[in-house]
């Protein structure tokens, strides 16, 4: 399939972060995920947002193997407690392609954007694939913006760092208004 861009297919942007145990797709796993819709004027058009369960004993497992962490106890207490109480895998997945097919034209590949989203693109990739198969190849990483901002500009947006899939998805696209907000002013 030619997953060639057309205006038609960029009406809308799928924002998504997913909170996960560590960062390697072979071995760990996905607690919660938050996905936001928006055009790209990055207005907020739907949201979504759920745990994902898991066995209990497999993700603490999991979580106690990574030093994130052991700084981050609260955090860990509630990822745990939304995973324990939360629908399986394939129950999200299901679910969210419910919710991309209902806000997105899924006749063509939709974009993915989010920070360091080829990150989460993987973890789709591995334990979502029919999500995935909705997914354009190009996405919209918010970190390359910030790369530049930062080194070329000496821009720094500063992150609340909650991580929490939906705030930090709503912090990513506040984060994007204000780099082309910067272009905007540049230009003025």
């Amino acid at each position: 399939m030619d997953k060639k861009i057309t205006s038609k297919s960029t009406q809308h942007l799928l924002w998504v972060d997913l909170e996960m145990t560590s960062l390697d797709p072979t071995k760990d796993r996905i607690l919660e995920v938050a996905a936001v819709i928006t055009d790209w004027d990055f207005n907020e058009i739907a949201m979504f947002d759920s745990g994902v369960g898991h066995d209990i004993k497999e993700i603490t497992s999991l979580i106690d193997a990574n030093p994130f962490f052991i700084k981050m106890k609260e955090n860990k207490r509630a990822l745990l407690e939304l995973s324990s109480q939360s629908p399986p895998e394939k129950v999200v997945e299901r679910l969210l392609i419910d919710f991309v097919r209902t806000h997105c034209d899924t006749h063509y590949p939709i974009i993915l954007a989010g920070n360091s989203i080829h990150i989460d693109r993987q973890f789709i990739k591995a334990y979502w694939p029919m999500l995935d198969q909705l997914l354009h190849y190009r996405m919209l990483d918010v970190t390359s913006w910030k790369l530049v901002f930062e080194s070329k500009f000496g821009q720094k947006f500063e992150k609340a760092e909650s991580h929490r899939a939906l705030d930090d998805i709503r912090e990513s696209i506040t984060e994007i208004k204000q780099y082309i907000g910067y272009i905007h002013h540049a230009d003025s």
